[in-house]
């Protein structure tokens, strides 16, 4: 199967699988080999007690972009360490976007940046997550 082909299917059949990244309303722009790009409305019901978007919402954004991109190869791909640098705050009404970087893909570890910015273009935060390649794969 060709390999951008093969990423847009495995993409297609997480994205209709994961409740948790439909809640966000995720909307997949792009997709690749090792590659996606997401977009994502900010919500009031995605607010902390600050009125400013809850870290884990961005978090959860990123580790959806991770799991989209780290799995796009076929083989089932798990999260092994995440991290995030919050660089500028989110608000009700932002749209987010996520695009990922593979840096380097092996037989079993794959490492991926993922570079959240908002409608202006201004970056609000960068997250970088190393995954394991199990044996099994999505077809």
């Amino acid at each position: 199967m060709n390999k951008h082909l093969q990423a847009k299917k495995v993409v297609k059949k997480m994205m209709a699988e994961d409740a948790f990244s439909q809640w966000l309303g995720i909307e997949v722009m792009e997709v690749g080999p090792g590659y996606v790009k997401l977009q994502m409305d900010i919500r009031d019901e995605m607010n902390n007690g600050f009125q400013v978007t809850h870290g884990g919402i961005a978090y959860a954004f990123a580790d959806s972009a991770l799991a989209f991109a780290s799995n796009s190869h076929g083989p089932v791909a798990l999260a092994l360490e995440n991290n995030i640098s919050y660089l500028r705050k989110v608000n009700s009404g932002d749209t987010i976007t996520a695009v990922t970087e593979e840096v380097r893909i092996g037989r079993s570890i794959g490492v991926y940046n993922i570079v959240m910015t908002n409608q202006n273009g201004k970056r609000v935060a960068f997250f970088r997550g190393t995954v394991f390649r199990t044996k099994k794969r999505h077809f």
